[in-house]
């Protein structure tokens, strides 16, 4: 059965994984391209197609404040991302970035990838 699969640990706490997904995306949202393993890169695509899903619906006080919620850390990547990321994408039905594998890790042969916003 192929029940609660739906999100990977990435051997973290809770905590510790929310935390590090909210960096990570704000770095995405920041320098536009986010290099990291495979797995990490995965969770952090479907975290950012939300935001940019609750982006494009319009830079009103509930969109603004339910992102908020979800990516509290930095002021700036929320305005960025309402007023540089998610106009770009209004007519897009989905699919608001890319991952391109990278190759392998040398220390211990983790598959990379880059993790880019779609043009």
């Amino acid at each position: 059965m192929n029940h609660q699969n739906g999100r990977k640990k990435l051997n973290m706490k809770s905590s510790f994984r929310k935390a590090y997904l909210r960096n990570q995306l704000i770095h995405l949202i920041t320098y536009g391209t986010l290099k990291t393993t495979k797995a990490n890169a995965r969770e952090v695509k479907r975290f950012a197609e939300k935001l940019v899903t609750i982006a494009r619906r319009g830079n009103d006080l509930k969109n603004r404040r339910h992102a908020e919620s979800l990516l509290p850390y930095k002021a700036e990547a929320l305005n960025k991302l309402f007023t540089e990321i998610a106009p770009r994408y209004t007519e897009r039905p989905g699919g608001y970035t890319r991952l391109v594998p990278m190759g392998r890790r040398m220390g211990d042969l983790a598959t990379i990838s880059r993790l880019e916003w779609v043009m």
